[in-house]
Formats: structure tokens, sequence, C-alpha cells
């Protein structure tokens, strides 16, 4: 049996493609490891995929001035070296990386094994972290036509995003009783990522009134971001998570908003859903959102509201616009190449051993 390990960490956007892909490396045969840190988010995400997990120590490497710079390259260092006695004891096949600072030092001990790597990057850009990782990888994949140019030519392959095959599975009325909305008026779910978005919460529901006129809202709002005046408000349900129901309340939406990162918009991608995305401010960010937002919007797949422009009335009309001209954006997204993510990149993980 072939062995793959697996690693990215940070949020969720480093596992969840990570998760897309074990159905099929489960059915091609692979013994499937993973490698993150002590107790970030993927912790929790692969162990209850029932996927064996190796914690290592792990540091951020930062831009900016930060008392940690001075000790976080210890924890890289540690980390480096409880990878490689792990990628020692495994004797992998390959590697698959989906980024993230966790990545760095398993990609290097790869490396030190001659273990064939396969980069993931969402983005628009290279983050540090991968930058960092793509001189040891034999593939680097991305998402958008416009981050070929920032990669190695004999490296880099345009596959999209890994999506979880549960996500195209959902039931629209299964999304109707599970919010006890009505399928007589349409439904706008808004998405603020997985931590929630303040500013993207109170623009919503500052406009409340004016949305549910003609709509129904299904608000994530993210931990600790219930509005309980808001409880019991007709047409309006919120909820700081939702897990596995994630894809019956896709099935209900009309309309989706939500913030622009790289995993979230290519699974509304993979949906067809129309959308208006509000991506992260350049102030508060790299700026990869508003890269990721703009290749969409110029590709005909959404429509796109910078946080810096956002008023109640520019956001009202850009819900309205988008909801209006919905089959539009709706038959760009079914002309798109970048859905079948997964079968290609097994193509490559099984090429490079």
């Amino acid at each position: 049996m072939k062995t793959i390990i697996l690693t990215g960490g940070g949020t969720a956007g480093h596992v969840t493609p990570n998760l897309a892909l074990i159905p099929s490396l489960k059915e091609a045969g692979y013994e499937i490891r993973y490698i993150g840190s002590y107790n970030g988010i993927e912790r929790k995400l692969i162990e209850n995929a029932g996927i064996p997990y190796d914690g290592i120590s792990s540091g951020k490497l930062r831009r900016y001035f930060d008392l940690k710079n001075f000790s976080d390259p210890f924890r890289v260092l540690k980390g480096y070296g409880e990878a490689r006695k792990l990628i020692k004891k495994y004797k992998p096949d390959v590697l698959f990386s989906k980024g993230g600072f966790v990545a760095v030092p398993v990609v290097l001990a790869a490396k030190h094994y001659h273990v064939p790597t396969i980069i993931h990057e969402s983005d628009m850009t290279p983050g540090l972290a991968n930058k960092l990782c793509i001189p040891s990888a034999k593939k680097v994949c991305c998402n958008f036509p416009e981050t070929l140019k920032y990669l190695p030519e004999d490296k880099a392959v345009l596959t999209g995003s890994p999506i979880r095959a549960e996500l195209l599975k959902g039931d629209r009325l299964a999304g109707l009783q599970y919010t006890h909305l009505s399928a007589a008026r349409p439904i706008i779910l808004v998405i603020g990522g997985s931590l929630g978005s303040v500013k993207v919460n109170q623009a919503v529901r500052s406009i409340l009134p004016q949305l549910l006129e003609k709509f129904q809202v299904i608000h994530i709002c993210g931990k600790g971001n219930l509005d309980e005046s808001l409880i019991g408000t007709a047409g309006y349900v919120q909820y700081e998570y939702v897990d596995s129901p994630l894809k019956h309340l896709f099935a209900a939406a009309d309309l989706i908003v939500s913030r622009a990162g790289a995993n979230s918009i290519c699974e509304i991608l993979a949906l067809r859903k129309p959308n208006v995305l509000i991506p992260l401010s350049a102030a508060a960010s790299r700026g990869d959102q508003i890269l990721n937002a703009r290749s969409f919007a110029g590709q005909g797949f959404s429509e796109v509201l910078e946080e810096e422009q956002m008023t109640d009335d520019t956001l009202l009309n850009a819900i309205t616009d988008t909801y209006e001209n919905r089959r539009k954006f709706a038959e760009a997204m079914e002309k798109s190449h970048l859905n079948n993510a997964v079968h290609t990149i097994m193509e490559l993980i099984q090429a490079v051993q």
C-alpha cells in the first residue's frame, strides 16, 4: 500500500482542500497520514475525519516587527526536526501540502528524504510559506489563471481547488426545513468566513429591513456574533457556525454574500451560485482576497463590492443587481473548466511518484 502525507494548517482554508481529497485517496488505496501543528484548527478537523494525525512545533514567519520573531525561528527548527523523524518513520511515497506555516518544515523534511511534493496555492499570488516551499516541490497547483505567471513554468498546473463532494449533495427542501424559511421568496445566504466578519455582519444587519421586503436571509455570522435583538425576526435566521447541514443551506440559497477567501469562492463556483463578494480590505490583509475577487469578477462569476466602498446603498444595490442578473452569473460559472480539481490533483499525485 502506498502512503501519502497531507499537511497544511493555520486556517480552515488550509485544511478543507485536503479533506476534499481524502475520499479519492482512500478509493485509490493510499494510507493517509496528516502532519499539522500541535493544537491548530487542522487537528480537530482531521481527527474528526478519522485520519491519523501528528503535531509538530510551528512558528509564523512575519514580515513585520514582533517579539515572537525572535523565538519562532527556534519553533520552526524544532518542527523541522520533528517532521524529519515522522517522514523517516512513515516513509511516504508522496507529500501533498496545502500551505500555511506549519507546512514549511514538513516540505523541507520531505525534500531531505527525496519524497516528491505537490503544493497547492489557493490565492492569486503565493503567500510567504508557499514561496519558501516552491523550490522543493515537483508541482504547484493553483486556482486562478493569473497565478501561473508567478510560478515556475515547469511546475505550475491550473487545477482549481478541491471541493468536498458532500457540498454538491445538498437538498433545498432539507435547507428550508432546517431554517424554517419559506419556498415562496428568494433566499440570501451570508457567510463571513470561518470566524465570521464583523463588518459584513454589521452591513447586512443595517439593511435587513430593506432586504426582508423581497428576500429571506440565512446569516452565518461566526462565533460570538449572534444578535439577540434579531432572534425571531420573520424571514431572518442566524447561526454562529453550521457544519453538516451547510450543504442544504447552499442548496436553499438563491444568492450568496461572502468574503473572498479562495476556497470559499471556489465552492461557490462549483455550486454555480450567483454571488456578491466583499473581500477583506488591504488594510487588514495582504490583499489576496481583493485579487481573488477581481479575478472572479473578470471571469463573470461574481459581483464585487470592496469594503472601502461598502455603504447601505451600495450593498443593497449590489445584492439587488446580482439577483436580477443571476442567470448571467450562473451561465458564466457553468462554462468554467476549474470544477474537476480532485481528479486533476489525483492524477498529479500518481504521476510524481
